[in-house]
């Protein structure tokens, strides 16, 4: 019994001061302890513990939990509640709390895919001032508010994250700072400027200049990352390689001799002799460049150039197994044009020409492995692209066309001359310029089927709502309509994006409406228009007549009405309209421009394929870099390429505008 009734005697005495120290404190002491110190750790609580104790407190330990009570239901992926919560919040919040509401903020507006304002809350916030748990946040959003673009505050929050990070998480941030760095044009690397303590900074960027100047080499990019390794030992990413160049390590060149499989004969013959001349101009270094290309103003050579002769227009030809698109070549837009020097360095590749109109792929293929080549560029048409990849041919293959159902193969790439890619530049282009209501005008066929789908999803990627579509018939149908008077109403109907929407007839006409319905844009702010010049010249005409020549929609063409014979009537009917085009028609590299129309005789859709002709030689030459690198960027005379996962080359496209009689770059 003594230990006992010692027990209760200390517990006697003792109670009194318990009560007495509650009684002054307001027994809040406690809890406004433990919401301060939550605020900087990594909780796990759940939203409605959070909640709960922030019913149950007052001022600033009641703001605590309220801001904790937030973090929570956004971790729990309840986001209305903690908007709602959010916006409840006192102001004027400072210190720990200020820190807390900023990041919140951060988080909130990139909910809103308010990229802008998530950069900007963050900006506001001394990551030194944050506590480890914060600071990873903290540097988690800032790459997340970067939306994957290469520049220098990403490569910091990358490089900043990666200490905290093992096993899979670590690599897939080495992954992402290689990328970033790779996918950085060399102007914006070569102005990066940093602090003399940064040197793991130095030292990724010493890496991105040996991808930089080697990367057309294969054996001496191999040798300048083991050179990087043994000089940067602490860096992670010496430790730790990234992916694609551990992938490059196991690989092999593979262009000693290139099998080029084309067209010669026939009606796809035109074709396939444009873009076998760029190919072979580009291997033996022939390729004009314009000394100061880059600050060149550009100044495109449409107007009142004649069709060259006898050749046939790929816009014209009936050569159905080439893209519906011939004239819309699918480009994008470069910093700068590649010269012959980069994959001439070194001795060229060997070029054999196999002709696909004399014999089938398959049997070509067979050949050009007995003949030694390792590399194949081709087919061009789309079936026998479908033959070679049921060839199950071991070379590797640069395919000059997509098939209709993409197989992701270790050993193909695929690069196309796509109106697809065309379309889903145009909406980044649109959406970057800030408008949020497209209409989509294009030919009531299969053609205009694949270019507003992709459009569309590209658009829904970007965070945009439904696209409208608007379908036109055949010429005559557009003049007949313009000759009575009827306009174009800027409505339509939903693209349907998860199914194919049935497509009208080729000979389908615009709806006729009276000319007294005075209809509105309404909510279209931009129109997309994929169509011929001669098409365009009836189509822009017959939106003014509804929507003034003072409307405040903005028009955008496609490359398919950019050909030759422009003259300054059509230039000064355009004006305001941005189309898009390769940036070898574009005017940037006068000297290249100009090669590419004589080759050609002035066919601009011909003068696309030569210029599509030494990409290809390009993309040859690196084809173990694109294959085995997702996001791999070429600066090229098609447009920025750029390497998928499946290893489909995407384009970026130069954009051009009317104004004033001229054709001017859009900045």
């Amino acid at each position: 019994m003594v230990p006992s009734k010692i027990f209760r005697s200390k517990a006697g005495r003792c109670l009194p001061v318990l009560l007495a120290a509650m009684l002054f404190s307001g027994c809040g002491i406690q809890s406004k302890d433990q919401s301060a110190s939550l605020l900087q750790a990594d909780t796990q609580g759940n939203s409605a513990f959070y909640l709960q104790q922030m019913q149950q407190s007052r001022d600033d330990n009641r703001t605590n939990w309220q801001l904790l009570a937030i973090r929570a239901l956004l971790k729990e992926g309840d986001n209305p509640q903690a908007i709602e919560l959010y916006g409840k919040l006192p102001h004027g919040l400072s210190g720990q709390q200020g820190r807390e509401y900023a990041l919140l903020s951060a988080e909130i507006a990139l909910l809103r895919q308010d990229y802008a304002g998530a950069r900007t809350r963050l900006a506001s916030i001394n990551p030194d001032e944050l506590e480890a748990p914060q600071q990873a946040r903290y540097w988690q959003l800032q790459i997340n508010a970067s939306q994957g673009k290469p520049s220098l505050s990403l490569l910091r929050a990358l490089i900043a994250q990666e200490p905290s990070l093992q096993g899979d998480a670590k690599q897939k941030n080495i992954d992402a700072t290689w990328q970033a760095l790779s996918a950085m044009p060399e102007e914006q690397a070569r102005a990066l400027v940093i602090n003399a303590r940064e040197n793991t900074l130095q030292g990724w960027l010493d890496l991105q200049q040996i991808w930089f100047s080697k990367r057309n080499n294969l054996q001496a990019l191999k040798a300048g990352i083991a050179d990087w390794r043994i000089r940067y030992p602490q860096n992670p990413g010496a430790t730790m390689l990234p992916g694609a160049l551990n992938n490059l390590q196991n690989a092999h060149a593979t262009t000693n001799i290139i099998a080029l499989l084309l067209p010669l004969n026939g009606q796809a013959g035109v074709f396939g002799q444009a873009l076998k001349r760029g190919f072979e101009d580009a291997r033996n270094g022939l390729l004009q460049t314009s000394p100061s290309a880059a600050d060149t103003q550009p100044t495109p050579a449409y107007a009142e150039t004649p069709n060259g002769g006898d050749v046939v227009s790929p816009a014209n030809a009936p050569v159905d197994e080439l893209l519906e698109n011939h004239s819309s070549v699918s480009p994008l837009q470069a910093d700068s044009q590649p010269t012959p020097a980069a994959s001439a360095a070194q001795t060229p590749a060997e070029v054999r020409v196999y002709d696909t109109t004399e014999q089938p792929v398959s049997q070509i293929l067979a050949q050009a492995q007995r003949d030694g080549a390792s590399l194949v560029v081709g087919p061009l048409l789309k079936p026998d692209v479908e033959r070679m990849l049921t060839s199950n041919t071991p070379l590797n293959v640069l395919a000059l066309n997509q098939p209709g159902h993409i197989s992701n193969r270790a050993n193909v790439c695929y690069f196309a001359l796509s109106p697809e890619d065309e379309a889903r530049d145009a909406a980044e282009h649109i959406w970057a310029q800030g408008y949020r209501r497209p209409l989509l005008l294009a030919p009531g066929n299969a053609l205009g089927d694949r270019v507003t789908r992709a459009f569309a999803n590209a658009w829904q990627q970007q965070g945009g709502d439904t696209v409208l579509q608007q379908r036109f018939g055949a010429q005559a149908e557009l003049r007949s309509a313009i000759n009575r008077g009827t306009g174009l109403t800027l409505t339509g109907t939903p693209v349907t994006t998860e199914r194919e929407a049935p497509a009208l007839a080729d000979n389908a006409s615009v709806p006729a409406q009276p000319l007294e319905a005075q209809d509105t844009p309404g909510n279209v702010d931009a129109v997309y228009i994929v169509a011929t010049r001669s098409e365009l010249a009836l189509i822009k005409p017959m939106i003014a007549m509804r929507t003034g020549s003072r409307s405040s929609v903005q028009l955008y063409a496609s490359s398919r009405s950019a050909q030759s014979g422009a003259g300054a009537d059509f230039r000064l009917e355009m004006e305001g309209l941005e189309y898009s085009e390769i940036p070898a028609l574009s005017g940037s590299n006068p000297a290249f421009q100009q090669q590419a129309l004589a080759a050609s005789r002035n066919d601009y859709s011909l003068a696309r394929l030569y210029a599509m002709g030494a990409d290809a030689w390009t993309l040859a030459n690196q084809f173990v870099q694109i294959r085995q690198m997702p996001g791999h960027q070429i600066a090229g005379n098609t447009g920025t390429l750029i390497a998928s996962d499946d290893c489909v080359i995407g384009r970026k496209m130069s954009w051009l505008k009317y104004q004033q009689g001229r054709i001017v770059a859009v900045n």
